[in-house]
């Protein structure tokens, strides 16, 4: 039995694995390949010739896209006083301390970043364990623990995106919607690409950007041609 189904194997079909193309050609088969009656998302992976195991070698940091990501996004945001009014009028979806510390350990998870001023980490660290492996944990490294909270939250709504570099080296990202135009998927993609190779770590030998593809949702990877996306860039 074959384990994709036809509309699954004719978007496939499109792809040819032997070669690599650019990023133009790539962004319009990604949406001719898809067939979802959804709006799927773009996502972008870069395999990174780093090693995460080494805390020198560690990439991560995040980037507005200057399209935005074709989503809502509901930001939360800890912390009191002036700063709490601050988060309010510039948008944010939640805002609290102590109150929605209770409500996530009582297993509410009803947003899609977290930011916090410096003084409330103390109270945020209760709850470590439960938002950073969904990837929600405030961090100053990318800008979600900052007293500048109404550009924190603006940043987020705008289409802010965080990336991280995995085990295998990889990073993965979403870049907008299938339904963008064209150009703005491709503002996105450059826009990440410029982010990740201002973030190579000092310590990172040999080549760098090694493999990029961009898929939708649901459909098949198409492998970018590194020079030509990387090289507009460097």
């Amino acid at each position: 039995m074959s384990q994709f189904s036809k509309k699954q194997k004719e978007a496939r079909a499109k792809v040819d694995r032997s070669r690599t193309y650019s990023l133009n050609n790539a962004i319009e088969i990604v949406k001719e390949s898809s067939y979802c009656k959804f709006d799927e998302t773009v996502d972008l992976v870069v395999r990174l010739g780093v090693d995460p195991r080494h805390a020198d070698q560690m990439v991560r940091g995040a980037v507005v896209l200057p399209n935005g990501l074709g989503k809502e996004v509901r930001v939360l945001v800890f912390a009191k006083g002036e700063k709490e009014r601050e988060a309010r009028d510039a948008g944010a979806d939640y805002v609290g301390s102590e109150d929605l510390v209770a409500k996530i350990q009582e297993g509410w998870f009803e947003f899609d970043m977290a930011i916090a001023t410096p003084d409330m980490m103390g109270v945020v660290g209760k709850i470590g364990k439960l938002l950073g492996p969904r990837g929600l944990m405030p961090n100053p490294k990318v800008g979600t623990v900052t007293f500048d909270v109404e550009r924190a939250v603006k940043e987020c709504k705008a289409g802010k995106v965080e990336y991280r570099v995995e085990k295998a080296g990889i990073i993965h990202a979403p870049v907008g919607k299938v339904s963008f135009e064209n150009e703005k998927l491709r503002g996105n993609v450059v826009a990440l690409i410029e982010a990740l190779i201002k973030s190579k770590p000092s310590a990172a030998k040999g080549t760098y950007i090694r493999k990029i593809s961009l898929s939708s949702t649901m459909g098949p990877g198409v492998p970018l041609d590194v020079a030509e996306v990387s090289g507009q860039l460097l």
